[in-house]
């Protein structure tokens, strides 16, 4: 049975899962794609199963693979906690690999990290900027250590805990007719909205809270940058509802105006990971200090 297996095999199965070609896993690796493709094999044979579907050239990982990515991934992380509980000084390290859906990547992530790496010195993080959707897929994946999204994921394998808030806000263009007669929802009806893609945060708010309290509205664009968002509403294309932090720049300058809906327009941030993630000191000390953080 499995007596032999090392961690170079395993940091290839990863590599493998993470690429889904030996080509691109052995670039990765900087390891040649022979040396890759034989410790595949000797794992797989090791452990007397297939771990990966071959289809066309690209390696899927299948039951067994998936069985074993939770236990690969940890015994990578521990064997890095052991090379580092012998350095001398007792900072943090090892790299945390952080996924942020748009608004808090763009608008709370870099003063969140920035607080994080004073008050600790450990300066090794990476940030993958996407939207919800595609941060909680590489997360389930481990390709993330820990992401902070907004709205709720259900996903099973993930566990989700608050850690902020924000506030949602409608705009407009200066120029809106809206602006012209006291506000209120039936002023919405027939509206055209400019709204980001699937998957992202701010559209699921839009379609939880708004839309049903519209009998007919229309979707002008679909955008997937908030930046392009603002100036479309503020070219007058259309409504937008985005986050008050990203908003307001552009609310400062003019560009667009809000509109003051009688809706609980608050929105909560969530922390995510992978329920079977080995939580190495550094993730822990990450996800403690989110929940304490408050950005001013």
């Amino acid at each position: 049975m499995a007596s032999n297996i090392s961690l170079k095999q395993l940091k290839v199965f990863i590599a493998i899962t993470q690429h889904d070609t030996l080509t691109a896993a052995s670039e990765a690796l900087f390891l040649s794609k022979a040396a890759v493709s034989m410790a595949l094999s000797e794992l797989e044979k090791q452990i007397g199963h297939s771990l990966f579907d071959r289809v066309n050239n690209r390696l899927i990982l299948n039951q067994e693979g998936q069985k074993l990515l939770p236990l690969a991934d940890e015994l990578i992380e521990r064997a890095q906690d052991i090379e580092q509980l012998f350095d001398n000084d007792q900072t943090l390290s090892g790299l945390l690999r952080i996924g942020a859906s748009d608004t808090i990547g763009n608008q709370v992530a870099p003063y969140l990290l920035s607080d994080f790496r004073r008050e600790t010195q450990h300066t090794a993080q990476s940030l993958l900027i996407s939207n919800s959707a595609l941060i909680c897929e590489k997360l389930v994946d481990y390709q993330l250590d820990l992401a902070l999204i907004e709205g709720k994921t259900l996903h099973p394998q993930l566990i989700s805990t608050p850690f902020n808030q924000d506030e949602m806000c409608v705009v407009c263009s200066p120029n809106s007719t809206l602006l012209q007669q006291a506000f209120s929802m039936e002023n919405l009806e027939r509206s055209e909205w400019i709204l980001r893609e699937p998957g992202s945060g701010s559209r699921e708010f839009f379609l939880r809270m708004i839309a049903p309290r519209i009998e007919q509205w229309h979707e002008a664009f679909q955008l997937n940058t908030t930046e392009a968002l603002i100036n479309s509403v503020s070219a007058g294309l259309g409504l937008g509802c985005l986050s008050k932090l990203a908003a307001q720049p552009a609310l400062n300058d003019g560009r667009i105006v809000e509109l003051r809906l009688p809706l609980d327009m608050k929105r909560r941030y969530w922390l995510l990971v992978h329920k079977e993630k080995y939580q190495s000191p550094l993730l822990k000390r990450f996800i403690d200090y989110c929940q304490q953080w408050r950005k001013d």
